[in-house]
């Protein structure tokens, strides 16, 4: 029964609030398609979000969530959007007045962070600009048809008009995603065809892993760990990348995709590893990547002494700063990964790829800007979050195998370990705190990737802890010090309990 007072009812009311954010929402999302997908007002708060929220957040939803951590984010905005609208038309029972506030203060949010947004161009607030004007005009149209009192022509027109705004929603938003996939990135990736580098990286031996007490010592392209900031990923094409060099150089360069396929491919056995893994994390992974060496594409440009910092800039305005010299002695623009065009996700058309520092500093994807500066003037993304600026990768192991529960007697202990460019020359590993064992190392295939090593341990029923440790070959060991990732990666040995039957 509807009310006698000249209120909406508290249903109608929530579905006028509903209607008016969600048609708001589809409205960006169909003029974002036709400009920039990142123009969508959702996915630029949802990227603005990821910038503002503080570092220990990020490492509690990275290690929580992993690589899904970005999906959690988009459905806890769409949850807590549902709930403003909600909200704000409950409030609005007795005059649209108070949820068309609540509409232009949410749709202010939406302009504000397509606005600061660094990858997109002025034409953007567009997408804002409809959402709010959409979210508005609906939440009103809404909430007059639900106005008592509610006869059957009235109740009709507010069911074609609910019918309507939801076609209307599902067609913007379909249409949205259409145009927004238009860019036929796939298409692009599939044309380059077969990647054949000069130097092939050298065939990984078969005693390389100790399958299945380990992880295999290559990850396939479609298992490699994936962390960035990218809410949408970007869809740039090979025929429209361009790199441009610039900074304390002799001469600014640009080049095309062409331009680095046409240099001699080089293909290089990498382990990366993202700083924010924890002890024991899975956040490393190892692929055949194919490119060309930066130093020899640096050359043509010739940097000036005094630069320490290669400034690097991602398509979808993401900056990295890495050392010059690591950048010099062993840095890779790579384009390929384990033997076809890079996947979309892990930046194709060309990513950096440089071994021996964690990837915050040094793992650009989608690259499309660099400049030779110095760290004291200028700060990449993570260092203005209080991250270190250098970032080598400490030396570190992990226990795969066994987890949970094994049989009484002897138990094969198996892991990997790492500590790319000095490589792991010792693993050790322990039960309840008693001497260390030296473990089996598997064969290694190079300084600048992970090694497998196993262990037989007799142990009898009942709760164990193990634990292991790596030396690398400077003769470091790896400290037993508990540190959390920030701000230059964890320390600790990774320790386990079992139940042994």
């Amino acid at each position: 029964m509807e009310n006698s007072d000249n209120r909406l009812s508290p249903w109608r009311a929530v579905w006028a609030g509903v209607l008016g954010v969600v048609a708001a929402v589809a409205a960006g999302h169909l003029v974002a398609g036709l400009l920039d997908g990142n123009a969508s007002p959702f996915l630029a708060v949802g990227n603005t979000a990821i910038d503002l929220t503080p570092d220990p957040v990020k490492d509690w939803a990275i290690a929580t969530f992993g690589t899904a951590d970005k999906l959690v984010l988009l459905i806890g905005m769409a949850v807590v959007l549902l709930g403003f609208a909600a909200l704000a038309g409950l409030l609005s029972r007795r005059s649209p007045a108070p949820g068309t506030v609540v509409a232009v203060v949410v749709g202010a949010l939406g302009l504000i962070a397509v606005m600061i947004r660094p990858d997109l161009g002025q034409l953007a607030i567009l997408a804002p600009l409809a959402s709010l004007f959409a979210g508005v005009f609906v939440f009103r149209l809404m909430h007059r048809l639900s106005r008592p009192p509610i006869e059957s022509a009235e109740r009709r027109k507010f069911l074609q008009a609910s019918a309507g705004v939801v076609a209307g929603i599902g067609v913007a938003g379909l249409g949205g995603q259409l145009l927004g996939s238009r860019t036929d990135v796939e298409g692009s990736r599939a044309a380059i065809g077969q990647l054949t580098p000069a130097q092939p990286a050298p065939q990984i031996p078969a005693g390389a892993d100790f399958v299945p007490r380990t992880t295999r010592f290559l990850t396939s392209n479609r298992d490699f760990y994936r962390i960035d900031t990218a809410l949408s990923v970007p869809k740039v094409r090979a025929e429209d990348w361009v790199l441009r060099i610039h900074g304390a150089v002799d001469k600014e360069l640009t080049l095309r995709y062409e331009d680095i396929r046409r240099l001699p491919l080089v293909e290089r056995t990498v382990t990366l590893t993202c700083v924010s893994n924890e002890i024991g994390g899975d956040l490393i992974s190892t692929s055949n990547f194919i490119g060309v060496p930066l130093k020899e594409i640096l050359a043509d440009a010739g940097v000036k002494p005094g630069s320490d910092q290669l400034f690097s800039t991602s398509a979808d305005g993401w900056t990295c700063g890495t050392p010059v010299a690591d950048i010099l002695d062993r840095g890779l623009l790579a384009i390929g990964m384990n033997g076809e065009p890079l996947p979309v996700e892990h930046g194709f058309p060309a990513r950096m790829v440089v071994p021996g520092l964690y990837g915050y500093v040094s793992a650009t994807k989608w690259v499309v800007d660099i400049e030779f500066t110095t760290f004291a003037d200028k700060q990449a993304y993570w260092l203005e979050r209080g991250w270190a600026a250098r970032g080598p990768i400490k030396t570190q192991s992990r226990i795969d195998t066994p987890r949970g529960s094994a049989q009484a007697g002897k138990v094969t202990v198996g892991g990997v370990a790492w500590a790319q460019t000095r490589g792991i020359a010792k693993v050790e590993v322990r039960a309840d705190g008693r001497e260390w064992i030296p473990a089996r190392l598997a064969t290694e295939v190079s300084l600048d990737t992970w090694r497998m090593w196993e262990a037989d341990l007799e142990l009898a029923p009942g709760e164990h802890t193990l634990q292991c440790r790596a030396t690398d070959q400077t003769g470091y060991t790896q400290t037993d010090v508990i540190a959390d990732p920030v701000p230059d990666g964890a320390t600790g040995w990774h320790t386990v309990t079992i139940s042994v039957r």
